[in-house]
């Protein structure tokens, strides 16, 4: 009851007028911002970071908060309409999202991003109003053992579900982790596969990567296919948004999954939306009934995606405000903005700045609601875009692609790597090898090469601290089933088949 109190002592503060106009104003920034390939969450947080110095702090936070929310919906527009991510934890949006675009279903497949979406922070809103303290708390236990077990399971999820080619998946997930190496060495510091190249000392943006990959790579293909996306019809129908709503009871599991899984991802210091996507992705896949469909346009995928980044971008805040830990790249921005503004997260935060506290809390509801309502109002414009002639549309689509893959570092070596990625994405397509755990190898790369090797610096280089954690000993031991399902799975399948067949023969 006391959260309660001190909630709805936070919505007096958060339905102020000026704080709703600093909200309005943040949730149109970020859907503008995600909807911009390259850019990002939390580049545009960091940008605007320097505005929230002349105004009061909560309304700061808010503001930073705000642009965050929005981004977390604007992202899934571009992924869903032009194969385009445009933010990271969008990338797993465009395997369903867009064939889901190509077959007429647009409207259906914005709305199956941003209903769950909404609903998924809503859960994840209340769980951080009345369990904070006690998650940031459990949340503490996971070291790098642990996320490496949850980044081997998030892998599993690719590689042990049925409807592709193992070989194709390995190999594409093999070029990921090659390409993620490029760079400068995590502990010795030293250059790997740079050839001598001062600008790949950072390695290869997975933002460029993604934007080639995914949008070029479509581009040459509706070139080769009579300049035209096939298919494609942008009339959006409330009936649209009401199956939706429908499919998210049909589909409660994958919401209820995603959500939780998000969220929790999104509480573990260090990760964000962008695993919580792709874990939430493989894990609906595996539990469907018809895993093979995923790929091909279903809304389930899309909202499997959505919901967790929701839920993780709503998580990553926890253990910031409870611990002064950021749990994700764009916590760590309003991390800053807290020594801005001389407050010390933590514990003590609650008891010692309520108003900013509960205020941020409170305007978690109405920033998600605000974003729902923005987006579901410019549903049908964003739909309307793909009428545009593709004489008109594909060219507008490169030069938008170029300035992102250019925005993120600065540089035109990233223009040619995007033509580069383009020309793979599409060599990928025509061969039929799957894009997805290559993006996936790419992205969780670095993260997972760096708990590996904080993992055996702990325990002197042995493995055996994988298997003597609890936590980390059951998660990678459901991601060695799942690993081993393609090859365990046929031959359960004969077995069961020669023991049904065996009695009718002796008959």
């Amino acid at each position: 009851m006391e959260a309660l109190g001190n909630l709805l002592f936070g919505f007096t503060i958060s339905l102020t007028p000026y704080n709703l106009v600093v909200a309005a104003t943040g949730v149109f920034l970020g859907i503008i911002i995600g909807v911009l390939p390259g850019l990002g969450g939390t580049s545009g947080v960091a940008i605007l970071l320097p505005l929230t110095i002349v105004m009061p702090p909560t309304s700061g936070i808010i503001l930073l908060a705000s642009i965050y929310w929005g981004a977390l919906f604007g992202g899934a527009i571009t992924s869903i309409l032009f194969n385009i991510p445009g933010e990271p934890w969008s990338v797993a949006t465009c395997f369903d999202g867009y064939p889901m675009a190509k077959k007429g279903k647009a409207g259906e497949a914005l709305a199956s991003a941003f209903i769950p979406g909404f609903f998924a922070s809503l859960v994840a809103i209340l769980l951080f109003t009345f369990f904070a303290p006690a998650l940031a708390l459990i949340a503490l236990k996971f070291g790098p053992p642990e996320y490496l077990a949850v980044l081997v399971l998030a892998f599993s999820t690719f590689v042990g579900l049925g409807g592709g080619s193992l070989p194709k998946t390995m190999a594409s997930m093999f070029i990921g982790f090659l390409l993620g190496s490029v760079g400068l060495d995590i502990v010795t510091g030293q250059p790997r596969l740079t050839f001598g190249s001062i600008e790949l000392l950072a390695g290869f943006s997975f933002i460029t990567a993604c934007i080639g990959l995914f949008g070029l790579g479509e581009i040459l293909l509706s070139a080769e296919e009579s300049l035209e996306f096939r298919g494609v019809q942008a009339k959006v129908k409330v009936n649209d948004m009401w199956s939706v709503v429908k499919s998210l009871v049909q589909h409660a599991r994958t919401f209820v999954t995603g959500t939780l899984l998000g969220f929790w991802v999104g509480v573990m210091p260090g990760t964000g939306a962008t695993p919580a996507s792709f874990m939430s992705y493989g894990m609906a896949k595996q539990s469907s009934r018809h895993p093979e469909k995923f790929g091909t346009g279903v809304p389930e995928g899309v909202m499997a995606t959505e919901s967790a980044a929701h839920a993780a971008g709503i998580g990553a805040l926890l253990p910031l405000v409870t611990l002064g830990i950021p749990g994700s790249p764009t916590a760590a921005v309003m991390l800053a903005g807290l020594f801005v503004w001389g407050f010390i997260p933590g514990p003590r935060l609650f008891a010692e700045q309520p108003d900013f506290v509960w205020g941020l809390i409170s305007s978690m509801y109405i920033g998600n609601l605000m974003g729902l309502l923005m987006c579901l109002l410019l549903l049908p414009f964003f739909a309307a875009i793909l009428r545009i002639p593709y004489a008109i549309l594909g060219p507008l689509i490169v030069l938008f692609s170029a300035i992102g893959a250019y925005a993120v570092k600065n540089m035109m070596l990233d223009i040619w790597l995007l033509l580069i990625f383009g020309v793979v994405g599409y060599v990928f397509k025509k061969l039929g090898y799957p894009l997805a755990p290559l993006v996936i190898a790419l992205v969780l790369g670095d993260m997972t090469e760096e708990a590996l090797r904080q993992s055996l610096i702990m325990s002197d280089g042995s493995f055996a601290i994988f298997f003597t954690r609890p936590i980390a000993a059951g998660l990678i031991g459901v991601a060695a089933v799942i690993f081993c399902l393609p090859i365990v799975g046929p031959l359960l399948r004969r077995v069961v088949a020669g023991l049904r067949t065996a009695p009718a023969s002796g008959r």
